[in-house]
Formats: structure tokens, C-alpha cells, sequence
């Protein structure tokens, strides 16, 4: 399993988590990254990230997968990319760039269309927004279109589940609901899990034991013993 963090501008660190947890407890090996672009490696490191969501960081990722399969720790032909929030961008934005070594993505509460994050969801509604996402995102319009992977699910090969809250500020219903769309024109298979009321990533109960038990069942779907 290939977990990437969120953000991107943050870090994982040493400590429980119980994504980690869940996944270690059914007996995957699970991979964290702090790839170029994250927090606590000064802040040439971080800014080496910028412009760069959809590919130096993707190449990063891809690095640590191809590192976990010379180790043993991974087998090649079982590994699946799984993230939130810009963790769930990296699943998909990995699985369109290395079609060939995931068998399967998972994206929860995932953002897959980089122009929208100037219209839609909470980041453009703070005064400092625009600024933030041009210096972190880049202003290009059509880099962020290319680093986009609601465009090209033509080149996946992995069957996606995709995860969302249907009030989710941060990364809005619209962003799931686009690659649904895009999925559904190339007959591409997909599974989908929304709930109403959460926001992003589940807090309620029942919603987290669901969204958890769907993660565990699409994993051994493709690639369980």
C-alpha cells in the first residue's frame, strides 16, 4: 500500500494512525513518503514541490514504490496507491502517470482538477487564496490542466474507488463528481462511496466503519492472498 500524505505542503510522521494501523492489522505493507514539497526538511525542500504537484512529487512517490519492491518489503504485482485530500490527488494523478504498477487507486476526499480549485471549495474564499495556490500550485493554466488527472483517466489501467462527503469545503463533491463523469464516458471501472453531511474525510461512526470496511473489501478485491 502506497500512502501519500495530504496537503501537499505538510509532512507524515512517526506515530499512530489508524489508516496505517487498519491496513497493517489485514497484513499490507504500507509505504509513507515525505516526498519534495513537504514540511520539516527546510524550506528549499518545500518549495521544490511548487509547481510540481502532478510531477516531480508524483516521480518522488514513484521512487519510494520502486525503493519498497527492491527491499522485499513490496511485491510488484500487488500494490495499490491510496490517499486523502491531496493524498487522493497523488492516487489518481500516479495511477494515470505509472498505469502499470498500481493495481488499484483509491481516492478519499481527493481533489483530481486543479483549475477548480480557483472556483470551487474554501481555499479562494480566504483573502490570501489566489496568491497561495499561484505560488504553490502555478498560475499556468494549462500545466495545471496537464497535471490534472480528470483529463486523462484514458490512461488508467486501475479500478478507482472513490471516496467524498457530499459538504466537503476543502475539496467539493464537484471534484469526485467529475471524475465519476470522466470514468463513466471511458466505461472505466469504479466504485463510489458519498455521504451526506460529512465534510472532508468522514468524522460520523458509521460513515468511517463503511468507508473502512469498502477501503478493506476493494483491497483484497485486487490485490488480498
Amino acid at each position: 500500500m502506497i500512502l501519500p500524505h495530504g496537503g501537499p505542503h505538510v509532512r507524515d510522521y512517526w506515530g499512530f494512525d489508524p489508516i496505517v494501523q487498519m491496513l497493517a492489522n489485514k497484513g499490507y505493507a504500507v509505504i509513507q513518503v515525505n516526498f519534495r514539497g513537504s514540511t520539516g526538511y527546510g524550506k528549499n525542500f518545500e518549495k521544490a514541490g511548487y509547481g510540481n504537484w502532478g510531477t516531480k512529487i508524483q516521480d518522488d512517490i514513484m521512487l519510494a514504490t520502486q525503493y519498497a519492491v527492491q527491499q522485499g518489503v513490496a511485491d510488484e504485482d500487488r500494490m495499490c496507491i491510496f490517499g486523502i485530500s491531496f493524498g487522493g490527488y497523488s492516487a489518481l494523478q500516479s495511477a494515470v502517470r505509472f498505469p502499470d504498477t498500481f493495481k488499484c487507486s483509491i481516492g478519499y476526499a481527493g481533489v483530481y482538477d486543479l483549475e477548480m480549485l480557483y472556483n470551487e471549495g474554501d481555499v479562494q474564499s480566504f483573502s490570501w487564496g489566489d496568491a497561495y495556490l499561484d505560488e504553490t500550485l502555478g498560475s499556468d493554466k494549462s500545466v495545471q490542466r496537464a497535471q490534472s488527472p480528470v483529463h486523462f483517466v484514458s490512461k488508467l489501467k486501475a479500478p478507482v474507488l472513490i471516496i467524498h462527503g457530499e459538504d466537503d469545503e476543502r475539496a467539493p463533491i464537484e471534484h469526485a463528481e467529475a471524475l465519476r463523469d470522466a470514468l463513466n464516458k471511458g466505461s472505466h471501472p469504479y466504485e463510489w462511496l458519498v455521504k451526506d453531511k460529512e465534510g472532508h474525510g468522514f468524522y460520523k461512526e458509521d460513515n468511517i466503519l463503511e468507508a473502512n470496511q469498502k477501503i478493506l473489501t476493494f483491497l483484497d478485491k485486487y490485490i488480498g492472498h
